[in-house]
């Protein structure tokens, strides 16, 4: 994923007028009353001559590259029993977070219902709490002037994502505002990260389910405390996990593993989109949507074991790999998946029976990190990022003030089961207190705690927020 801010070369402003980096510029050009007719349409596809052609139930053009065919929808009876336990949860979350943690993760697996989908994965991520910590902060970066470097390479990248759903499909659209928006604010909110092509993606799935400030916060979430290192400069943390997700490989299906090992086919070829953009780009819609469900209750394990399911069944067996004697012929096979592994119903089914568990992640982690300190030497991870966030924060007002009650008892974050891919495991970190949680899967060291930020657990956020 590039982050050169300057590839390409120069750029010609685009015809609907240059997002120039404050909410003021993003008209879409100097006609205003073309931009009211345009602003008063129901959707960017109708602005954008689309209006006649269908829409599938998750926004996209039937017809096109993202749209789906046929699809078992939930019976209308079943899909209302499920908007009724869901809203009774998140009414009460604080109940639930504390006792009925289990409940609340078979509930992500079965799916959450699409018109509670945006509420639920802000509950589940922590982005509700966020937003609510800090109130006018997304006002205030989306005011301000961003950095030129970055602005370009965030406008480049607008029409790329999913330019056939109804709220992209339209350059300069009401949609690709709201995604400039959210990207140039993350760059504001963290400089020293700046912006990543991979963060495009996730963030347009967000803005498909919630407004530009809630899905800004979704975002910080995802990068901070997720996917942590993920977006930064060297790409430490995705490469770590390449390797991590390489050796899980071995016990879940030999024969994969050992063609890959025999073709020698690095990780990084086949797993980097998966892992950045969680897996967007690859799976069919419906089935983005059930992984994220999972993805924001479960956290990153979720990433790992769709990326296992993939490969046990592209390469899993002596049949499958007869058309895959070469390097790009494999390459090509993990690039152009069966539809049928990637269908819904199967792809979620084989994700909650992978015998995967996080101790073995937990585990596999560990054993990484110190083959990559003895070939590669230590790696900057991304707790040296979050501790410069963390004075940042605190000079700024940012962190997170005295708990209330109900935040007294600190839970483990939905997304922090699995130990911080970049952590060194014997670091040690006095000034936190360690979450008082006792689960198993939190038993691994305390700074192997994989993909949390350690500021989601020590700075008080509301038990009501995370699994």
């Amino acid at each position: 994923m590039a982050k050169s801010p300057g590839e390409n070369g120069p750029r010609a402003p685009a015809a609907g007028g240059s997002l120039s980096g404050t909410r003021e510029s993003l008209a879409p050009g100097p006609d205003a009353a073309t931009a009211d007719e345009v602003s008063s349409l129901g959707s960017d596809s109708e602005a954008n001559g689309f209006a006649e052609r269908r829409i599938d139930k998750f926004g996209f053009i039937v017809g096109s590259q993202g749209a789906e065919g046929a699809l078992e929808d939930v019976p209308l009876e079943v899909l209302r029993q499920r908007e009724s336990k869901w809203l009774d949860m998140l009414n009460n979350w604080d109940k639930w977070m504390a006792k009925k943690h289990k409940k609340i993760r078979l509930r992500c697996q079965k799916g959450i219902p699409p018109s509670l989908r945006g509420r639920a994965w802000q509950y589940l991520s922590g982005g509700k709490v966020k937003l609510q910590q800090n109130p006018g902060k997304f006002d205030e970066l989306d005011t301000s002037p961003g950095d030129p470097k970055w602005l370009d390479v965030i406008e480049r990248d607008l029409h790329r994502q999913f330019p056939f759903h109804e709220m992209f499909v339209s350059r300069g659209g009401h949609g690709q505002q709201d995604l400039f928006r959210v990207l140039k604010a993350y760059t504001l909110y963290r400089p020293e990260e700046g912006y990543c092509q991979a963060q495009a993606p996730i963030a347009a799935v967000l803005l498909m389910h919630m407004p530009a400030e809630q899905a800004f916060w979704c975002l910080v979430q995802i990068c901070e405390k997720y996917l942590p290192g993920y977006y930064s400069e060297k790409l430490e943390a995705i490469q770590l996990d390449g390797e991590i997700l390489f050796s899980l490989l071995q016990k879940v299906s030999p024969v994969a593993h050992k063609h890959l090992s025999w073709q020698k086919i690095d990780p990084l070829l086949y797993m980097t989109e998966w892992f950045m953009c969680a897996f967007t780009r690859t799976l069919p819609w419906s089935s983005v949507l059930r992984v994220w469900d999972m993805f924001f209750c479960e956290g990153v394990k979720i990433i790992f074991r769709v990326g296992l399911v993939l490969l046990k069944h592209a390469l899993g067996s002596p049949e499958k790999l007869k058309a895959c004697q070469g390097q790009y012929e494999t390459i090509e096979r993990l690039r152009s998946l069966s539809p049928k592994i990637m269908q819904e119903a199967f792809l979620v089914q084989e994700v909650i029976e992978l015998p995967v568990t996080e101790r073995q992640i937990e585990r596999e982690h560990l054993i990484q990190l110190r083959r990559w300190q003895e070939t590669r030497g230590k790696p900057k991870p991304p707790k040296e990022i979050q501790k410069k966030q963390q004075k940042q924060a605190k000079a700024s007002g940012q962190l997170d003030k005295t708990p209330t009650p109900s935040q007294a008892k600190v839970v483990p974050a939905a997304g922090d089961a699995y130990p911080p891919q970049d952590v060194p495991p014997k670091d040690p970190a006095p000034q936190d207190p360690a979450p008082q949680d006792s689960a198993p899967q939190d038993s691994a060291p305390q700074d192997s705690a994989h993909h949390h930020s350690r500021e989601s657990l020590t700075s008080q956020e509301s038990e009501d927020t995370y699994l």
